[in-house]
């Protein structure tokens, strides 16, 4: 178990650190990981290219092979590029950038700092108004050309940071929700129980919901939220029909194709959002119906 952890680290060196997940896996670290207990082959890493292919195969004490073409191909490195015109400020980008590497606030324009993108791809698929594209900076640089060990570093250390984060906040959320349910539990204890009486008469069941106060139509939380889907909502439909003009003119969403299964999750559950809350899809003309598969969920 040691020699396997400690060679698992040395492969994980050998990475790239875009932590793409085109690998199969959700990050490099797992990637690593599985090499080093004969669970995945050293070829599977597009971003290192045959470069990084080599490394591993030295490593290893194995030939080396071409990256198999069912992870991808060895390219350029791009750069996610964010239409401001088209941004409507979901955050979903936000959520998928493994390196933090996207500055922004809901229902704000986002924007992708250049320097810290790892060119991932992670970020297009989830967009909803397909205002993402991956540019190529490198030229025909590509793998570990394309790529410096400073870089990958870097990189390794905002993913690091980030998942140390997700974890906090998760750990916190958990707290904050055990708190309150503590709380509803005394609540419900010291309450006094209910008092067995006379049935009410006709006459003072009337009387009583007569001088009982009026229940207000809406209250200000429900206009509140009333308010932000119809927002959400506009907002989706000016970038559909925006969406419409660009397949009009043969300009269809970009970098969909591989989605891993991780993301795509990411994906149905933001869309399942969308419909609890009753907000239509980007594309869609009307609000579906509510998902009730999981309704323990905001």
């Amino acid at each position: 178990m040691t020699h396997s952890q400690t060679l698992a680290d040395r492969i994980e060196d050998l990475l790239p650190q875009t932590q793409c997940t085109k690998c199969s896996y959700p990050d490099c670290r797992a990637y690593a990981e599985a090499i080093a207990d004969g669970k995945a082959n050293y070829n599977q890493c597009p971003p290192g290219g045959a470069e990084g292919v080599a490394r591993l195969a030295a490593l290893l004490g194995k030939p080396v092979i071409p990256i198999n073409p069912e992870n991808g191909v060895e390219r350029p490195r791009p750069v996610a590029f964010i239409d401001e015109n088209l941004c409507i400020g979901c955050t979903l980008c936000m959520q998928a950038c493994p390196v933090d590497a996207i500055v922004g606030a809901p229902k704000q324009m986002h924007t992708m700092v250049a320097e810290l993108c790892t060119g991932c791809d992670l970020c297009v698929p989830p967009c909803p108004v397909d205002c993402i594209a991956m540019i190529p900076v490198t030229g025909d640089k590509t793998g570990w050309d394309a790529w410096t060990q400073q870089q990958a570093d870097a990189a390794r250390a905002r993913h690091d940071r980030r998942q140390a984060r997700l974890a906090a906040e998760r750990d916190a959320a958990e707290a904050r929700a055990a708190a309150r349910r503590a709380s509803s539990a005394a609540a419900v204890a010291e309450s006094p129980a209910p008092t067995v009486g006379p049935r009410p008469t006709e006459a003072s069941a009337a009387t009583t919901q007569a001088t009982a106060a009026p229940t207000p139509a809406r209250a200000p939380a429900d206009d509140a939220e009333a308010k932000k889907r119809a927002i959400i909502q506009a907002a989706l439909e000016r970038a559909r029909k925006k969406k419409e003009e660009n397949a009009a003119q043969g300009l269809g969403p970009q970098n969909t194709t591989n989605v891993s299964a991780e993301t795509q999750a990411q994906i149905d559950e933001a869309e399942a959002r969308r419909r609890r809350l009753g907000i239509a899809q980007g594309n869609s003309e009307s609000a579906p119906k509510p998902d009730n598969d999981h309704p323990e969920k905001p």
